[in-house]
């Protein structure tokens, strides 16, 4: 970053005085030191400001026209001379000698210490940093969401904002194919033709011509030898460090839009590929296929299947929130439309956490007539197997509720589709009646034990201790039922069948 010698000059409390070289005070400073050396040059850049009291300052008037034409030369901006020391003031031969050259001459009186000069200049120069990195960092979002939104012209606009400047996109062919705000003159034009002829650079390079004194700064728009033309920058003057980083991050988006429309194609082609070799083969062969569905698949080779289903009015909602989640999750997008709903493929390490998300992303109309399922995790060739079960699993989840886990249904899967639920509900009615009508009559809780010792797989002392009574009542209220029941406990189909009648009565 550099401060204008005009700035420097109207900071009142530093009470500068330009003497002489006005025709220099659009030059600009990015450095300020002090010097009493006769010959400080070799240790001079460009673009200092510096400061002397004149201490080893020349004695004639042809040496000090040297003295300062030394400075100009390695492109010093200006010197400061300190009054009120060695100089009284500041000779009257070193200012016609800086209107002549055209250097900043500036008097810098005694009350005020070079060490404020410094600090003021850093100050800004810091602060001018600070700016430039915080419009940077709030231009590379906007060009980023210009690319999704607009594609190349949005991108050329953003930059020319942020940096101020005409900013071009000339293709191979020469032609300028986007320009904003307007196309630069016919000279200026031929002038980063020529730029560009001479130098055809992959990384930014930056020229001054003479037409209006004007930067040119360009670079080369491509992916790896595929060139899509260049992105050129007309500005004032040359780009700063962090409006390079600008320029960079532009030419980088610029080249995923123009590249995008290629693999766009590849794809298209490879597919077309694989569909012709379907067609052509005598036997269906799907390995084509199973290469593409290989994408989906995690780093063990793995798959989870999710079926999401609903109603006629939220099929639509359903296929849209899980294509933008898969999407937004970063997997590859293998989506299967059905009539209620939509099925998708996922990495098996990741399927649960995003059929998780899911479930809070859809709409929140369409989520409370939507149900999910979700498969176990199978091996990429199991994908039948896969989807039946995630449609098996979403057919028992609860409209609204959180995913069903197809490998979370042992234990209750029976009591979950209506087919066997009418025939548990039929056997509990025929198989409990005796147990309850005893209840009934006289006050006992038969069928409750009956459950306790069910679910204690026949353990006495397990039973006893969910009811909270000694072992031998359990022995003879299960004698008991067994009596009223007519069967035989010790029978394990039995008491499976018992089991789940109990379970079918109270659920």
């Amino acid at each position: 970053m550099v401060v204008p010698i005009s700035w420097v000059l109207s900071q009142s409390d530093l009470a500068l005085r330009l003497r002489g070289g006005a025709a220099g005070v659009g030059r600009a400073v990015d450095l300020v030191l002090t010097t009493e050396l006769e010959d400080p040059f070799p240790w001079l850049s460009r673009g200092e400001l510096v400061l002397t009291t004149g201490m080893r300052l020349p004695q004639t008037a042809a040496e000090r026209m040297a003295y300062l034409r030394g400075f100009d030369e390695r492109g010093v901006a200006a010197v400061g001379f300190g009054t009120g020391l060695t100089h009284a003031e500041v000779p009257a031969d070193l200012i016609d000698a800086a209107d002549a050259i055209g250097i900043p001459l500036i008097e810098v009186p005694l009350p005020t210490p070079f060490a404020a000069v410094v600090k003021k200049v850093t100050a800004r120069v810091a602060e001018l940093q600070y700016d430039a990195l915080l419009r940077a960092s709030r231009a590379q979002p906007r060009m980023t969401r210009a690319l999704v939104k607009a594609g190349a012209h949005a991108i050329v606009r953003e930059l020319a904002v942020s940096l101020s400047a005409t900013v071009l996109i000339v293709d191979p062919a020469g032609a300028v194919s986007e320009c904003h705000p307007d196309a630069p003159p016919d000279a200026l034009l031929r002038a980063v033709r020529s730029a560009l002829a001479t130098d055809p650079a992959d990384s930014a390079s930056s020229v001054r011509t003479d037409v209006s004194g004007a930067s040119i700064t360009h670079q080369r728009i491509g992916v790896g030898r595929r060139s899509y033309g260049q992105l050129v920058v007309v500005s004032p003057a040359p780009l700063s460090g962090v409006d390079q980083i600008l320029l960079g991050h532009a030419n980088s988006l610029l080249a995923l839009d123009f590249e995008k429309p290629v693999r766009l194609q590849a794809a298209q082609h490879l597919l077309n590929g694989q569909a012709l070799g379907l067609l052509l083969s005598a036997e269906t062969d799907l390995a084509p296929a199973w290469a593409q569905l290989a994408a989906a698949a995690d780093a063990q080779g793995r798959i989870r299947v999710l079926v999401a289903e609903g109603d006629a009015a939220t099929v639509s909602d359903i296929r849209i929130a899980l294509e933008r989640a898969v999407i937004r999750a970063g997997h590859a997008l293998f989506l299967h439309a059905t009539d209620r709903g939509a099925l998708v493929v996922l990495p098996a390490a990741d399927g649960v956490a995003f059929a998780r998300r899911l479930a809070i992303d859809i709409d929140t109309a369409a989520r409370r007539l939507t149900r999910i399922g979700l498969s176990g995790a199978h091996p990429l060739r199991d994908l039948g197997t896969a989807a039946a079960n995630a449609t098996l699993a979403a057919s028992i989840a609860e409209h609204g509720g959180t995913p069903a886990e197809f490998d979370a249904m042992t234990g209750r899967s029976l009591l979950s589709f209506d087919a066997t639920r009418q025939v548990l509900d039929a056997m509990a009615a025929t198989l409990l009646t005796p147990i309850l009508d005893h209840d009934r009559s006289h006050g006992t809780g038969l069928l409750r034990s009956l459950h306790a010792f069910l679910e204690s797989n026949g353990q006495w002392e397990s039973a006893a201790a969910v009811l909270g009574v000694h072992r031998h009542t359990v022995r003879k209220r299960i004698a008991t039922a067994q009596t009223l029941l007519a069967c035989d406990l010790d029978n394990a189909r039995v008491r499976a069948e018992l089991l789940l009648a109990i379970l079918a009565r109270g659920s």
